[in-house]
């Protein structure tokens, strides 16, 4: 059995954050993820896609401000278990130990759930199930393979729309079909998209998708009966992921369906077990990556007392010692 101050679960950016600020405080840090490469949902989902609303930067692509945090906590020699996934959750003389797959044990000062939303997948696109060929995609890790093609995104959501700026000026054509006329996504993101030569479709759905080997075209049905085939090298199923806390449900961690729920400190109802990021809840919970960075912090600050009763919750500033 190891030790270790600070277990960190999910590597995308606010546990990659809470890795440096643990670094900071002086604690030792495992970082655990069941994906194989750090970075959670923006490593996996949408690594080239421009962030907009993280603080300092004006625009930043999700590799890039993953490679950034990797960078900031490297002096602390955080310690990575990638491709390994956390499942039982026990204690020893008050001290969680976490059992890792394949056996191993880590026996924790504290751990830090920042698991977003847990293991996730993609919802499928039904007419899919009966297209045996290639050219449906849920991701789309690198645009570039996209240029020149006929894109079909389908999807209201912000996704949908952040895939439509980011192929509109690469793509041959895109075409955005979805079955409402009222769209999940940011408005100002909707009106972004409804400037770039992108055709919006609404009340429609993809009824049918045409070729052999690969994706030719596919059929649109438009609420009363139409039918219109559009041309098509790619579709873009961007429908929404279902998630799953998988082996941290059965903790018996306080949920709100798959959210974790936690007070001021980011304290769970279990002894010494922290949580910050999208997998939280909490009144006046806002997801997004800049709140996961405070909830971070706040986390790790109040474990470090926990921790050592004899530190201080405030460490003062990080430009303190400059």
């Amino acid at each position: 059995m190891r030790e270790v101050d600070v277990a960190v679960i999910g590597a995308g950016p606010a546990g990659l954050f809470a890795a440096y600020y643990a670094g900071f405080r002086g604690l030792s840090v495992a970082v655990i993820d069941a994906l194989p490469e750090p970075g959670g949902q923006v490593t996996a989902m949408y690594p080239e896609k421009l962030i907009l609303d993280v603080a300092g930067f004006p625009a930043i692509k999700g590799r890039e401000l993953v490679a950034n945090l990797v960078a900031q906590a490297a002096p602390f020699r955080p310690e990575y278990l990638l491709g390994v996934r956390a499942e039982k959750l026990s204690y020893l003389d008050g001290r969680p130990v976490l059992g890792l797959a394949g056996g191993e044990q880590l026996r924790c000062g504290a751990v830090l759930v920042t698991g977003g939303l847990g293991s996730f997948s993609p919802r499928p696109l039904p007419v899919a199930d009966s297209f045996v060929g290639t050219g449906i995609v849920y991701f789309v890790p690198q645009p570039t393979e996209l240029t020149g093609r006929d894109v079909l995104i389908v999807g209201g959501g912000d996704s949908a729309f952040d895939w439509a700026v980011t192929l509109a000026p690469i793509a041959r054509s895109v075409t955005l079909v979805h079955r409402r006329d009222r769209f999940r996504a940011h408005a100002s993101t909707v009106d972004r998209v409804r400037a770039l030569p992108v055709r919006i479709v609404v009340n429609a759905e993809v009824s049918r998708l045409h070729g052999e080997d690969r994706v030719t075209g596919a059929e649109l049905t438009v609420r009363g009966g139409a039918v219109e085939t559009v041309p098509v090298d790619t579709v873009v199923a961007a429908l929404g992921f279902t998630a799953d806390l998988g082996p941290l449900a059965e903790w018996g961690l306080n949920l709100d369906r798959r959210h974790i729920v936690v007070d001021s400190a980011m304290a769970t109802n279990l002894p010494r077990v922290f949580a910050a990021g999208d997998i939280t809840d909490y009144p006046g919970k806002v997801r997004l990556i800049a709140t996961g960075f405070g909830e971070a912090a706040t986390a790790v600050n109040n474990a470090a007392v926990v921790i050592d009763p004899a530190a201080h919750l405030f460490p003062g500033h990080s430009s303190d010692g400059t």
